[in-house]
């Protein structure tokens, strides 16, 4: 039986959807003209008026919002209501330059536990699951995010944040955790922690689903996981600028829903900024069409993926954005190649010799750049026979090549030798940028 949160809402007519959301479009530039100076400033300089928005196709003339925009506006000069009207703060880490700050008003937090009620119930977590959160609680917006919106569905919260594995472990078993919200990286780490304990995930706890994500994650990686664990992994998607966690697929695991009576979802061509069709690879751009303290009309999201438009066989019209193939600004340029780490995690997931943790290093000698693969073997595959470990690494250069149409240097190493992540893992060292 499929469960629904809402399902007037999730299975409105694709028409009415759309005249709920072009409605919804007009009110949001003309609050956005009417209480922000930096999107009032926006759209004069691009010649546009809150009146010349009259159709959903009308969104092209609107210009794009950056996250060099939170920045060079920081702390709060993007927002759309004063201070006292909030009730949280959230702040990204900064390492690339100044955090970004997103400002909460009651409203806007509702919405986005209501956005992930709707997404947890289309996996069938709800009232009777104990849901263990272990993404970071704090500044971070991973933690509470998931907190709220599961106590909207129904849930039972459990807490425990990142890290101290043994605690979690213990707490999963003794509390019944039936639902693990987590990066794919740290799922990957419990369960190895698990093993090491003498406990099997899949034989001695009450776990049944994962949600997985703040990461990119390959589908191999999702069948590595699922058959390792015993569990579904589903995909979440969100970024800290929107809301943090917000969408999840639903349980035919056939792409992420987003919700277009809260959002509007676009595909563009990442070179020239032009809409692209349903079914083309492009990066994802997002207009928050419900937000109040801090609303973004066509965010660039960075993230690459395509966008479907078919209603789901789970009866949802709400558009689906397929997994993320990676941002674009994580692409690797080796020799005049585009390469994704994504990629290289598909073909490595596809060998049954090799583990799940690998380490991509890049670098650049006499002129001429270099990518090496350094992978875990799984136990059963090692060896300390030399033409053993060659052979095999033969084998992984070889498919990697047939993917990527470039030589890739693959180093073998034993089963748990590369580091491992309680948080996003860290898959690339470029040392060009040293």
């Amino acid at each position: 039986m499929i469960e629904y949160w809402n399902p007037q809402i999730e299975r409105m007519p694709v028409d009415e959807l759309k005249e709920l959301q072009e409605q919804k479009l007009k009110e949001l530039v003309h609050y956005v003209y009417q209480h922000s100076p930096f999107y009032r400033k926006k759209f004069d300089d691009a010649g546009v008026k809150p009146e010349d928005i009259k159709t959903l196709d009308d969104v092209k003339k609107l210009p794009f919002t950056y996250k060099q925009d939170l920045r060079d506006t920081y702390p709060t000069g993007m927002f759309c209501v004063p201070n006292e009207q909030l009730v949280r703060f959230h702040v990204s880490s900064g390492t690339t330059g100044k955090p970004t700050i997103v400002g909460y008003t009651k409203n806007d937090i509702d919405q986005w536990s209501l956005s992930l009620a709707r997404a947890l119930t289309s996996i069938g977590v709800g009232r009777g699951d104990v849901l263990q959160i272990s993404y970071g609680y704090g500044l971070f917006t991973g933690g509470l995010g998931m907190h709220y919106g599961a106590e909207e569905a129904g849930a039972t919260v459990l807490p425990t944040s990142a890290g101290n594995t043994e605690k979690q472990l213990e707490l999963m078993q003794d509390l019944g955790t039936t639902v693990l919200a987590c990066t794919p990286s740290y799922m990957l780490f419990m369960n190895e922690a698990a093993k090491q304990a003498g406990i099997s995930i899949k034989d001695d706890t009450k776990l049944r689903v994962g949600v997985l994500g703040a990461e990119p994650w390959s589908e191999e990686m999702r069948t590595r996981i699922e058959e390792s664990s015993g569990i579904k992994a589903y995909d979440i998607f969100g970024t800290s600028e929107l809301s943090g966690p917000l969408f999840t697929e639903c349980t035919y695991q056939d792409g992420i829903h987003i919700w277009a009576d809260q959002f509007l979802v676009e595909i563009i061509d990442p070179k020239t900024g032009k809409p692209l069709p349903d079914g083309e690879q492009g990066e994802l751009v997002i207009t928050t069409l419900v937000k109040k303290a801090l609303p973004l009309i066509r965010y660039k999201i960075g993230d690459l993926t395509v966008k479907t438009s078919e209603i789901c066989k789970c009866g949802r019209t709400h558009p689906r954005i397929m997994r993320v193939l990676g941002r674009v600004d994580d692409m690797l340029i080796i020799r005049g190649i585009n390469v994704f780490p994504g990629q290289i995690e598909s073909v490595l997931m596809n060998i049954p010799e090799v583990g799940e943790h690998f380490m991509i290093i890049v670098d650049r000698v006499n002129e001429l750049d270099t990518m090496k693969v350094q992978i875990e073997m799984t136990d059963a595959a090692f060896s300390d026979k030399v033409n053993d470990i060659m052979s095999l690494e033969k084998k992984v250069a070889s498919s990697l090549k047939s993917v990527l149409n470039l030589a890739v240097k693959v180093e073998l190493v034993e089963n748990g030798s590369l580091p491992r992540s309680m948080g996003k893992s860290k898959k690339v060292i470029d040392n060009r940028k040293i």
